[in-house]
Formats: C-alpha cells, structure tokens, sequence
C-alpha cells in the first residue's frame, strides 16, 4: 500500500489508495474474502467507478463552445442512437441504452461528435434517466441558444433486472421536448419521425 508521511511522522494511506482501502472492507464486512483471484478487487472497481464517473469533471458549456457558423435555417440537426451506460444513483446499478438528441441551429452548429460528447458528460455521472434526459435537453437549448431543442433516452436498467422486481428485457422511455419542439406540432412530429418515435 502507498503511503505519506504526516507532519507528526504518522504513515498514512495514500489519497488514492484510500477508496481502495474502503472497499476493501465493504467485501470484507459481507464476508466475501478479498484474496487469491478477488485481491485485486477492490482496487479495479475504485478504477471502474472513477471512469464511469469522470463526467463530474466535464462541463456542458465547454463542450458545446466550438462552433461552426452556419445561417439561421429552419431545418432540424439531430443524432440518433447515441449508446451509453450510467449508473443509477439509487443502486449505483448500471443501466444503458441510447440517446437521441437534435436542435434547431441559430447561425451555428456544433460538431456531432460535441453532441455524442455531451450525453457522455451526462451520462457518467450518478443518474436518473429521467433527469439526465432533462439535463441534456435543457443543455442544448442554453448552450446553442436555439429555440427548439430535444432529447429522448431509451434505457434498460440493472436495478429492475436484477433485484428487486427482477423484470429483465424492460425499457424505459423519456422525453424531454424544449421551445418549438414542445410549441409547434409540425416540428414535433418531424423530430419524432426522423428519430423514429
């Protein structure tokens, strides 16, 4: 284990080696033995949940700051079947699916790869997927300062799968439908048609 010297000459367990430490003995306490194939545990899930957390660090504003100028124009941009996978904040469960997010430019567009970019950053962190799809949406509409903007999320989720209820093959569907996409039922059934809803 790593170590740093205190001031009083006290060794103490590294910072980073400390989750790993307090995983440990979370195994430990339900009497899982962490040695032999389970020794290194501990350590790769500390590793595992920082990376499908790292979206704490990542911010909606600045990925969706490069743009590309393009005239105003009355025509949907949208993404479909962008794949991720969160973790349920009541649980910390996985659950994954697709997002389908679009816009309508107002004499910019951003890159595609900032919008697959930008449910990613949503997406690791701990959720609901009611809240992400909001967040997204909501994101999109303050960031591009468009005035239609949209996001659908379709997930199956491990905390009804397997636990609980148990009722594994069960999507889960949410909208949310910002500006013109909410106001204007032509738009909205286009954007619904192009992401095949």
């Amino acid at each position: 284990m790593i170590t740093t010297q205190t001031s009083n000459g006290v060794s103490t367990p590294n910072a980073e080696q400390r989750p790993v430490k307090l995983m440990t003995q979370l195994m430990e306490s339900l009497n899982i033995d962490v040695t032999g194939d389970l020794a290194e545990t501990p350590d790769r899930w500390v590793r595992a949940f920082r990376e499908m957390t790292s979206g704490y660090a990542e911010d909606s504003a600045d990925i969706l700051s490069k743009r590309f100028v393009q005239p105003a124009a009355d025509e949907l941009v949208i993404l479909t079947d962008i794949s991720f996978v969160s973790l349920c904040e009541h649980h910390l469960l996985p659950f994954s699916g697709v997002a389908h997010i679009g816009y309508l430019p107002n004499g910019f567009v951003v890159g595609i790869s900032k919008l697959a970019r930008l449910v990613d950053c949503h997406a690791k962190r701990l959720q609901i997927q009611e809240r992400m799809t909001q967040d997204i949406a909501t994101a999109i509409s303050t960031h591009l300062q468009t005035s239609a903007a949209g996001c659908i999320i379709e997930a199956t989720h491990s905390c009804i799968s397997c636990r609980g209820i148990k009722k594994p093959g069960t999507t889960m569907k949410t909208s949310c439908l910002l500006g013109r996409l909410r106001t204007d039922a032509m738009m909205r059934s286009e954007f619904l048609s192009l992401v095949g809803k």
